[in-house]
Parts: structure tokens; sequence; C-alpha cells
């Protein structure tokens, strides 16, 4: 499980097994649970009170500049969490009848819940600290030296394995395109530069690739 990707991973699985649970309970009622019994109204109550701790902590937390209570990039894991499973459980809730204000207002939950979806894979474009925080140019600028310079001396002690290597630790080019469009391909070019550095790396001894990988 990617540490990046966590929280996606794990919306994932309780829906999964929240997906379990109510077939289970349809297999058992031999049909939908309706809204107002016992499991459909629990579930959600449950659901929307993940729906406001989504919309109320993350905010109170970024709001809070003196506060020390937990990472902004932990807490914003926990509101994409609470945001996926949240508004899965209201939609089980509704009995699957979405017509009138119900279905407008699930409408409008879909798109809030696209939105976010948006919104954090800019949010992981930028670069930041662990913390959350955004990092300066300056600052990323000095982490991109003095990793060259690493590179460069393990280069020149394994100038062979170096060689082997050279395409893949050059700067890639952007081929002219655009920031917004290097936004939107970068899944794209991070796949295709992780499954040609395998390729590449796959028949070194097993010291070398662990020092690569630190690399």
């Amino acid at each position: 499980m990617k540490s990046g990707n966590r929280e996606l991973w794990l919306a994932f699985l309780a829906i999964v097994l929240i997906t379990a649970a109510y077939l289970l309970v349809v297999n058992v009622l031999q049909g939908i649970p309706a809204a107002g019994g016992l499991f459909g109204h629990s579930i959600g109550i449950l659901g929307f009170t993940l729906m406001l701790m989504t919309e109320i902590l993350y905010s109170l937390r970024k709001r809070s500049r003196s506060a020390r209570w937990g990472r902004m990039s932990s807490w914003l894991q926990f509101h994409i969490f609470t945001g996926l499973v949240g508004p899965y459980m209201v939609l089980l809730h509704t009995s699957w009848k979405l017509n009138g204000l119900a279905g407008l207002l699930m409408l409008l939950t879909a798109v809030i819940v696209v939105s976010g979806f948006i919104g954090r894979y800019i949010y992981t474009a930028v670069p930041r600290t662990v913390d959350g925080a955004e990092v300066e140019t300056e600052e990323l600028q000095s982490q991109i030296k003095a990793v060259e310079a690493n590179l460069r001396g393990w280069a020149d002690s394994q100038p062979e394995m170096a060689g082997r290597l050279a395409d893949l630790m050059a700067v890639p080019a952007n081929g002219g395109a655009s920031r917004p469009a290097l936004i939107l391909e970068r899944p794209f070019l991070d796949w295709k530069y992780r499954w040609q550095w395998r390729q590449a790396t796959r028949d070194l001894p097993d010291s070398a690739r662990v020092r690569i990988a630190e690399l």
C-alpha cells in the first residue's frame, strides 16, 4: 500500500466491508433495507456524521495556525476517507429511491465527491513538507541540488552502471507541454518512468538496487 494513497485504499476497504454487510442484510430481509428501518436508519446517521466530520474537522485544523494536534497531511487523509465513506453510506440509506429532493441532494453530493478527487490530485501535484505546507521554490531547488550531488558521487564511483541508467537519471524534458498539461499527464508519466526504471535495474545486483532506490 503506497503511503500517498493510504486513505484511498482504506476508504475502498471500508466501502467493500460496508457493501458486504449491506448485501447480508438484503439477503436476510429478502429485499432492500428501508430507509426508516433499523439498518437503513443507522447507516444513514453514521454516514451523515462522517459527512459532518468531513466538512468541519479538517477546516478547523486548517484554520487553527496555533494548533499542534496532528499533521495537516494526516487530517487531509482523514478528510478524504470520511468524504468517500460517508456519502456512500448515505446513498445506501436512501434505499435507492433517488426521486425528488433526495435525488437532487445525492447528485450534488456526487459532484462534491468528484470535485474532491480533483482537488486531491492537484494538491498532491504540489511539493509539500510532511506537515502539508508548500515547499518554497528556493528550498526545492536546494533539495534538487543535494540529490544531484549524491547522484553524481554515485555515478563517479559506478561509471559502468551509471552509463546503463544515464537516460533515466537525466532530467526529463517536458516536450514543450504547458504546466496544466504536465499536471494532467503526471500519473501516466510517473507510471511509464517507474516501469522503465524496473526494466533497467532488474538485472543489477541486490546491493546496487538498494543503493539506487535510496538515491
